[in-house]
């Protein structure tokens, strides 16, 4: 297998407004970052990515980009990023930006220009249809509810906007985007960051005759069909690396809606041709309920794992996994899949971490995930910021789709919104985030899980992330081994094996309360295997084990 540093480090994802405010407005900002760096290369994390900082009327908290290569003003300023960049060099962390192009806001100069006329040269910037016997070009629906095409009077004419109706598509089609957009990467590369997370850029190539999609629940058509992995997507990839990419040591993640292993191995093939890798979303639908989001479903172990492991396989030696539970758009995996009460909400952290930093690929860290943070006890719709969350409610139960309180308890296990509260610091008032009134509530458990807390004890979820990162850097095996699962259909036991030259690593991780017996493969027991990490203190290789509730345990021969 190829080496190379993007896969042997681990990526910390920032969400600039929650994360650290310094002048107690109540949002995160540029500084505030910049005075918990230190906190990061303690944890011991290689590279940030920050979602967006660009400037952004906020319609999509920030995935609604007005300017690239201006700061939101509620961040800071570039002088602001500057020094962050700087700091962060200075103690070896790297930065690796959120690049939003699939859309704009409606506020980018190129769209206010693009409304102007039909004749206006920025027309064909974005992607403007005439209606259809007075209704919608087709029945697509907008990934946030309701139709994914605006009218637009000034012209007579429908654009499209696969999400919020403030976030037109680009039309790629058009080589004067793909160029702009290119110089403008190059300008960020140029200024020394080192990485770019790419938004939905498997959505950027649709297919031109825009054909109806098959109804779906609320009404609408599905548009993946005819957008996910579109007919151009890796011919323009391959010349955003020609033209940028391949000009700096950057690393490059594409987050691929609607990718299958198959596409995975053209965006981030060993050639390195298009990205270095994929973030991928099938282990995260696995609690889907038929494609429906909103739901209490928990996932099931034997399909998670059936997923995970394909995965892992099948790209093994062609194309490189990200691996992750938490970010900005996922609610905390603490209570999705491990167990928030008190008595297991550390164990089960420790579990789940364990789990994934033992895989092949590179792992993601969201912030507050490294303190086992929790979901937030929303008690009212008015909690919520995120639009997402808020148009699903309207429009479900609206239409009469779902019931007012299923929908909300849906809403509240399943929003995005849950990761977006402020990171707990300490237990003064907001948690240490800020000195005025936050923008969203801070969860009250800040009290007892907080940074603080955790750093000045031994046994936390912070210090075993640190042993866990620390281990990666120390044993190749766990970079670079290939992966093989075991007991595929058990229901509570998640285990699985990695071997690179006569080295083999063992994971066993129990994804529940009750006790499990194990049989450890014979190698390992005979070998006399050591112990290189356990959620509990006291542990042992025996022919029969029993694993306690949410124990993980990981061995090395």
């Amino acid at each position: 297998m190829e080496k190379a540093w993007w896969k042997e480090c681990v990526v910390y994802q920032i969400y600039p407004r929650s994360f650290c405010d310094s002048n107690g407005d109540g949002v995160g900002d540029l500084n505030g970052i910049t005075g918990k760096l230190g906190y990061l290369k303690d944890l011991g994390v290689d590279v940030i990515w920050l979602s967006p900082v660009y400037q952004s009327p906020n319609d999509d908290n920030g995935y609604d980009i007005s300017d690239y290569q201006a700061i939101m003003e509620e961040f800071g300023t570039m002088e602001d990023f500057d020094r962050m960049l700087y700091t962060a060099h200075e103690q070896g962390l790297k930065i690796m930006m959120d690049l939003v192009v699939n859309h704009t806001s409606d506020e980018h100069v190129w769209f206010r220009r693009s409304r102007k006329s039909r004749e206006n040269p920025y027309r064909d910037y974005y992607i403007w249809r005439d209606g259809r016997e007075g209704k919608e070009p087709n029945n697509w629906g907008s990934c946030f509810g309701g139709s994914a095409w605006q009218y637009d009077g000034a012209t007579d004419m429908y654009y499209l906007h696969l999400f919020s109706r403030k976030q037109p598509d680009l039309n790629w089609d058009n080589p004067k985007v793909r160029k702009e957009v290119f110089e403008m990467m190059t300008w960020w590369c140029e200024k020394g960051i080192d990485g770019f997370r790419m938004d939905v850029i498997s959505l950027i190539s649709k297919q031109p005759q825009l054909p109806d999609g098959p109804v779906g629940e609320g009404g609408y058509g599905d548009f993946s069909p005819y957008v996910a992995n579109g007919p151009h997507v890796h011919e323009y990839l391959q010349e955003m690396n020609e033209s940028v990419l391949s000009k700096y040591d950057l690393i490059t993640v594409g987050e691929c809606s609607g990718v299958t292993v198959e596409e995975a191995k053209k965006y981030a093939a060993s050639s390195n041709k298009e990205l270095n890798m994929v973030f991928q979303f099938e282990h995260m639908d696995v609690d889907g309920g038929e494609g429906f989001k909103w739901n209490h479903k928990k996932m099931h172990l034997p399909e998670l794992k059936a997923v995970l492991s394909k995965w892992q396989v099948s790209l093994q030696g062609k194309a490189w996994n990200s691996l992750y539970w938490c970010n900005h758009d996922q609610p905390r995996i603490v209570s999705r899949l491990g167990d928030d009460r008190e008595e297991y909400r550390e164990l089960s952290a420790k579990m789940l971490g364990t789990c994934l930093h033992m895989m092949q690929g590179t792992p993601y860290i969201y912030q507050g995930e490294e303190l086992g943070m929790t979901n937030y006890p929303f008690s009212s719709m008015e909690d919520f910021r995120d639009i997402e969350s808020i148009h699903a409610y309207q429009e479900y139960t609206e239409k009469g789709i779902v019931k007012p309180d299923d929908m909300f308890d849906y809403v509240r296990y399943k929003s995005r919104d849950n990761s977006r509260t402020p990171m707990q610091w300490d237990d003064t008032d907001n948690g240490g985030f800020t000195s005025g009134t936050p923008w969203i509530g801070v969860n009250p458990n800040y009290k007892t899980v907080n940074v603080k807390e955790q750093r000045n004890r031994a046994d936390s979820v912070f210090h075993y992330y640190q042993k866990l990162i620390s281990l990666r850097k120390q044993y190749e095996i766990i970079v670079y081994g290939t992966y093989e699962l075991l007991l595929p259909d058990h229901e509570r036991l998640y285990a699985y094996t990695r071997a690179l030259g006569d080295q083999k690593l063992l994971t066993v991780c129990n994804f529940s309360e009750e006790r499990q017996n194990y049989e450890p493969p014979k190698e390992f027991v005979e070998g006399q295997a050591k112990r290189l990490i356990s959620n509990y203190e006291q542990v042992s290789l025996e022919i029969q084990m029993t694993l306690r509730p949410y124990e993980a345990m990981v061995y090395w021969l």
